[in-house]
């Protein structure tokens, strides 16, 4: 059974006793045993790793970290405790040391996280771990481990467990939905931290604390429901996660420095040591890119995002769901060495139509990648009439954004050239025709 004070670092957070100030104003409580896992080599690296990467060449000043995002989480992990014991069912279901494992894999969530990491798992190239195992390297062995084991009473597997596996007790299906799921504590923290860092509203505009304030569990008690009294502020989360999406993390500008990156990993990722290069910071892994790539193509895409002037492709097509739906749903979620190829078609095509060599890596094709984002599907309890609603069924606002894919809705599938080849293009119209021929070349 859940006995909350005899978790130090929710006493801490209830007595405002060691605390440390991150942005927006907020309090992280600090126990010897959790300073002692944030001051390992392992977890510092991620004081060096950019949260958002790439979306700094167009929001300057999103420039926040994977260690300033872990901390945020881990607080809102107590705050989700905080409030769940509240609620008999959580409290039998889940023991103090279910607990204290959930304070660890929120704390640890990010640990895998190699710089523009999303981007390059986006590609689902071999070789390429996903982050929630290439962390098992870190978790498993080494100082952390040994501090897992020796001041928390916690085998490291089982935080490896929550962060990786597909549950099957009731328990650790709770403890994951806390921290992978509709209203998680990761998307709780990231909305509104990268909103407030890049300088948009957009993430900000819901009432966090008032959801926290609705969570209970859902009908089955295998992941977390919220009473009806938070169906507003879950409708605004839903809406600050769209908006985000199609204002910053998708924004044109950030998706051609995005397709430029891929692009070059695609071009040296056989020739690098992933295993290492993953290990390091974000400055140490740029260098290594960027001393791999030596005079060869990649260097141009490199130079153009981390070298002393700033040059990103130029969006000359765009097509969405509902805007040019066949070339969409002929190029979104294709495997990306398909996209490569298709570029490099293209490529060769618009080298006949301008009389001049156009290289392969000045045309680059982006696609939402194959895995889809996570459904917002979330239960809404009416204590007055005792029933669970699922939130998609008494809410529009989810019915349109959530229920159905919300890919569709905020990636478009955007085609990027070399400002000199969009220099001498002329009228983006003549793209098209070009397109589809590569397009037909691909599908025989």
């Amino acid at each position: 059974m859940l006995q909350l004070e005899d978790i130090p670092e929710i006493r801490s957070l209830t007595l405002r006793q060691d605390l440390l100030r991150i942005p927006d104003q907020l309090d992280i409580p600090l126990s010897p045993r959790v300073r002692n896992i944030i001051d390992t080599p392992e977890f510092r690296r991620l004081s060096r790793i950019s949260q958002l990467g790439l979306v700094s060449l167009v929001y300057p000043a999103a420039h926040h970290s994977r260690f300033e995002h872990s901390l945020g989480v881990y607080r809102l992990a107590l705050l989700y405790l905080q409030q769940l014991a509240g609620d008999e069912r959580f409290v039998k279901l889940i023991s103090t040391s279910d607990a204290e494992v959930l304070i660890v894999a929120a704390l640890l969530h990010d640990l895998g996280h190699w710089p523009f990491c999303h981007p390059i798992e986006d590609m689902r190239l071999p070789g390429v771990p996903e982050h929630e195992m290439f962390a098992n390297s870190f978790l498993l062995e080494g100082e952390i481990a040994d501090l897992l084991r020796d001041e928390w009473g916690i085998q490291p597997r089982d935080v490896v467990s929550l962060l990786s596996a597909k549950p099957r007790a009731p328990s650790a299906r709770v403890l994951q939905s806390i921290l992978s799921g509709p209203i998680d504590i990761d998307k709780m923290d990231y909305l509104q931290r990268d909103s407030l860092h890049a300088g948009v509203p957009y993430g900000k505009n819901f009432d966090q604390q008032r959801l926290i304030a609705s969570l209970c569990l859902n009908s089955n008690d295998t992941g977390l429901a919220i009473r009806d009294k938070g169906k507003t502020a879950a409708e605004m989360m839903v809406f600050a996660r769209y908006v985000m999406f199609s204002e910053v993390y998708w924004h044109h500008a950030v998706r051609a420095a995005t397709a430029m990156l891929q692009r070059a990993f695609y071009l040296l990722h056989h020739t690098l040591d992933l295993d290492r290069l993953f290990r390091l910071t974000e400055h140490a892994f740029t260098r290594a890119m960027r001393d791999a790539a030596g005079n060869g193509p990649a260097r141009d895409l490199l130079e153009g995002l981390f070298g002393p002037t700033r040059v990103l492709y130029k969006r000359t097509a765009q097509f969405s769901y509902f805007q040019d739906h066949d070339r969409y749903m002929q190029l979104a979620r294709r495997p990306y060495p398909w996209l490569a190829a298709c570029a490099e078609e293209l490529a060769l095509r618009l080298s006949h139509q301008l009389g001049s060599r156009v290289a392969p890596h000045e045309v680059l094709i982006d696609a939402p990648p194959t895995q889809l984002e996570v459904e917002f599907k979330i239960e809404v309890h009416f204590p007055k009439e005792s029933i669970y609603r699922e939130l998609g069924e008494v809410s529009p606002v989810v019915q349109t954004l959530a229920k159905k894919q919300f890919d569709d809705y905020v990636k478009r599938v955007r085609v990027f050239l070399h400002p000199r080849v969009r220099d001498a293009l002329g009228p983006a119209e003549e793209l098209g025709p070009l397109l589809d021929a590569a397009i037909t070349a691909m599908e025989r």
